[in-house]
């Protein structure tokens, strides 16, 4: 059954959920491009692990600093007497160990990295760690010989740090094609929940055509293949929640296609 949003459907951002399409659409980008890149080039799944504290889940809620116990009721005891301190159950914060997977297209008879593409992760915008890692990372790409395709399909978080024109209008997603020889310039893709995904031009080797992503089919079939209809309660709110006005616009997409 399709997805019954016109470009990203904002139900598949919801945490928990997220982690399988953004795995699901990692392997459909580079199934779709190994085909028409190769025997130039290859394109890898690679991955980065990293431990950090889901600062807003960690105590699903509860105050930063968690206090257990009660001051006593009895009377106080004579000074001379030994008081034994009271021992209580307490919940420490626990790190979570967080795999990231991103894409690289590397010339078959080198092994250069030519094309970094990057999918955000909530760990990417939400998180201290993940999302200091993902800028250093970012940054490193950026200051090299490398293009970097970013896809930020996650209305969740501040977005990463860029200078947009004056006039440019606010986005629920972009996409962000850095071609290393006209940097600190880059082409942004912004588009609202209610249009389709654009076509990603993907930059190659200087003088190389640059073959476009179908992003927008990618995912509306991997939607599709994978079943998220079953996975989805179409009569709840998205999470993160939309804005009240795409919020009726959703609801009655949703009703028109039921």
């Amino acid at each position: 059954m399709p997805t019954p949003f016109p470009g990203m459907d904002p139900y598949l951002e919801r945490p928990g959920l997220w982690e399988e399409v953004h795995a699901g659409l990692i392997v459909a980008i580079q199934q779709y491009l190994n085909a028409l890149l190769r025997p130039r080039y290859r394109v890898a799944i690679e991955r980065r692990t990293y431990l950090t504290l889901l600062e807003q889940d960690t105590f699903a809620g509860k105050p930063d600093v968690l206090v257990i116990g009660s001051p006593p009721s009895s009377p106080s005891l004579p000074s001379t007497a030994l008081q034994q301190p009271e021992t209580v159950t307490a919940e420490l914060p626990m790190p979570e160990e967080v795999v990231e997977r991103f894409l690289e297209i590397r010339d078959s008879s080198t092994g250069e990295v030519v094309t970094v593409i990057e999918i955000l992760s909530p760990g990417n915008k939400l998180t201290s760690e993940g999302r200091l890692l993902y800028e250093r990372k970012r940054l490193r790409v950026l200051a090299s010989a490398t293009h970097l395709v970013e896809i930020d399909l996650l209305r969740a978080g501040s977005p990463l740090p860029m200078r947009l024109p004056p006039g440019a209008g606010a986005a629920d997603y972009r996409i962000i094609i850095s071609r290393a020889p006209r940097r600190p310039q880059a082409d942004v893709l912004l588009f609202s929940v209610r249009a389709p995904i654009p076509d990603v031009p993907i930059p190659l080797r200087t003088g190389e055509p640059e073959p476009l992503l179908p992003l927008n089919r990618l995912l509306h079939d991997l939607y599709d293949r994978a079943g998220y209809d079953l996975a989805i309660d179409y009569r709840r709110p998205a999470e993160p929640p939309l804005a009240p006005e795409d919020a009726a616009w959703a609801a009655a997409l949703i009703h028109s296609q039921a």
